[in-house]
């Protein structure tokens, strides 16, 4: 320790109210700044995890045409006139006819994690006098669970009773809710065409998507196509989950070379989940930043008026040989000693409190706490920061100190 850094010590030591006070502010923006961003994280994390319990990373699909082709083609002669009234598109199949020898391609792509196929409805549920409009998915049991966990969402029965009975169904919490059913209850699905069967519910799902949950139903995808008619490798959609979600739209491009069906990232039709995912990240980093730069604020009043109370100690230095250089280094010591005495400090701080919320009771769908994320990220920028702003709030004091001239403060 040189005597520039032993005169620091002495100059902090002299006020231990200010140095603690010091030292509480970088601490407490420190921990904020940790708190703020491993919650965000963790309800971002949650939001998308809760997002993709019923929606893939890819999904291809049948696209319905944009041009609607004419029974007859158009007339050759300018002389004659076409008119064909309410125009129907009789040329457009609907679903995958086929989809087994697509599902077969899409596993040899070696970042896709999972392909199933779905077969989609949208019908009505009937108990009784209770009727509820439902979306109905006929399922592969087995590729769904992989791709989407969707037995961690159950809350009664499990999803592979729907391959041992034909007539099982699962209905989302909210379905059943509505139409009062329980687990062992017969409903009755119709269908657009006019269609009915009986089913018997074996389980109960909740995801947290309210709106999902009242709308949810699920069969086997065989009791699905026996109820619509359709042939045994007949499916709607396809949907692609992939090692990580954001790489999806190069992974679509890589797909649409291999099937002329519609091939769509789920960043085409949900972009608000994206832009909702980095405006919470946004806010996080804004309001930590502003705690820390508050604090940074109160380090800078601190030494300021340590620079005004040792004014005479600074001109004695001066006058004893000590230049500029040597007064910026003493205070400069200063605030690096408070920032990182508030740096660790905050950094427990901080991960106690992110701690205790991570076992706060808070049930909602799959959660049971409230979510939190632990990122050595979030720790290395938090002390990065709080360093950075205590040396530019020491920094300036310093200069100032650097500046004064000994022989106007000692006649003063």
């Amino acid at each position: 320790m040189n005597i520039n850094q032993r005169i620091a010590n002495i100059f902090l030591t002299s006020r231990v109210r200010q140095l603690l006070v010091a030292v509480l502010s970088v601490t407490f923006g420190i921990s904020m700044y940790v708190f703020m961003n491993s919650f965000m994280s963790g309800v971002n994390e949650e939001q998308t995890e809760i997002t993709f319990t019923a929606m893939s990373h890819i999904k291809i699909y049948n696209e319905l045409p944009l041009e609607v082709q004419t029974i007859k083609p158009p007339p050759t002669d300018s002389h004659t006139v076409l008119m064909v009234s309410n125009n129907r598109n009789i040329q457009y199949t609907e679903g995958i006819q086929n989809v087994d020898p697509i599902k077969e391609e899409l596993s040899q792509i070696p970042n896709i994690t999972g392909v199933t196929a779905q077969l989609n409805q949208n019908v009505f549920i009937r108990n009784g006098v209770s009727k509820a409009s439902a979306s109905l998915s006929g399922i592969e049991t087995t590729n769904e669970d992989d791709l989407f966990n969707t037995s961690d969402y159950l809350v009664e029965g499990k999803l592979s009773d729907l391959d041992k009975q034909s007539n099982a169904i699962i209905l989302g919490t909210g379905l059943a809710k509505n139409i009062g059913v329980r687990t062992g209850n017969n409903v009755t699905i119709l269908t657009s065409d006019g269609l009915s069967k009986s089913f018997k519910v074996v389980g109960l799902i909740e995801t947290g998507a309210n709106m999902a949950d009242r709308t949810r139903a699920l069969v086997s995808i065989q009791a699905a196509r026996q109820l619509l008619s359709e042939n045994r490798s007949y499916a709607t959609e396809v949907l692609v989950n992939i090692t990580d979600y954001n790489d999806a739209q190069g992974t679509a491009e890589i797909i649409k070379q291999l099937t002329d069906y519609k091939v769509e990232p789920w960043q085409e039709g949900n972009e608000q989940l994206d832009s909702s995912n980095v405006l919470r990240d946004i806010i996080a980093i804004a309001v930590s930043l502003t705690i820390l730069i508050v604090a940074g604020f109160g380090i800078y009043n601190i030494m300021n008026m340590t620079v005004n109370e040792k004014i005479k100690e600074i001109a004695i230095l001066k006058a004893m040989g000590f230049n500029g250089k040597d007064v910026v280094e003493i205070f400069l010591t200063q605030s690096v000693i408070i920032g990182l005495m508030g740096g660790l400090t905050g950094l427990m701080l901080g991960a106690t409190i992110v701690k205790i919320i991570d076992n706060v009771p808070f049930k909602m769908g799959p959660l049971t706490t409230l979510p939190v994320t632990y990122d050595s990220s979030d720790y290395l920028m938090a002390f990065a920061f709080g360093i950075l702003i205590t040396f530019i709030a020491g920094y300036l004091p310093a200069r100032k100190a650097s500046k004064l001239d000994p022989v106007d403060i000692l006649r003063g």
